[in-house]
């Protein structure tokens, strides 16, 4: 039982890393590259922004839910990689249909997968939400500066 908690633990430390790293990748290229998109002034910018993020977090989870199934396939508890795979996705996902069920020595590792998973799956989606808020408000600036409208009456 302490070495199935150990391994659990191990896996969160190891998958919130990869997140955590990710998200700055994704922050540093935006920052760094964002720019020539041009996402303040052209919708398509907007959207190749967005669909960078959202690429880059399904490479990440992807990643993590890999992790889980290598994991899974070396400790014995799946007899092949493929149900390995399939089981890491729908507990890290939380769906957990049931029709692949780790034995009871490493349950508790299934559950914490899947505890694990809704974070990060909570985590990116926060992400996601600000991402898609700077940029919405980076548009409202464009359209609100004085430069962007000369013929625009201000109201007082």
């Amino acid at each position: 039982m302490i070495a199935n908690l150990a391994l659990a633990a191990f896996m969160v430390v190891l998958t919130v890393t990869v997140h955590f790293f990710g998200l700055l990748g994704l922050v540093w290229f935006l920052r760094e590259h964002g720019h020539r998109l041009h996402p303040h002034e052209r919708w398509a910018g907007q959207g190749l922004s967005i669909l960078f993020v959202v690429l880059g977090l399904m490479a990440f989870h992807t990643v993590e839910i890999w992790a889980y199934a290598c994991i899974l396939l070396a400790i014995g508890a799946l007899a092949d990689f493929e149900a390995a795979l399939y089981f890491s996705t729908t507990s890290f996902t939380t769906l957990g249909y049931g029709d692949v069920v780790l034995d009871h020595r490493w349950r508790l590792f299934g559950a914490i997968e899947g505890a694990n998973g809704l974070l990060l799956f909570g985590w990116s989606t926060a992400f996601l939400f600000s991402i898609t808020g700077r940029l919405r408000a980076l548009e409202h600036d464009w359209l609100e500066s004085p430069a962007a409208s000369p013929k625009r009456e201000r109201r007082t």
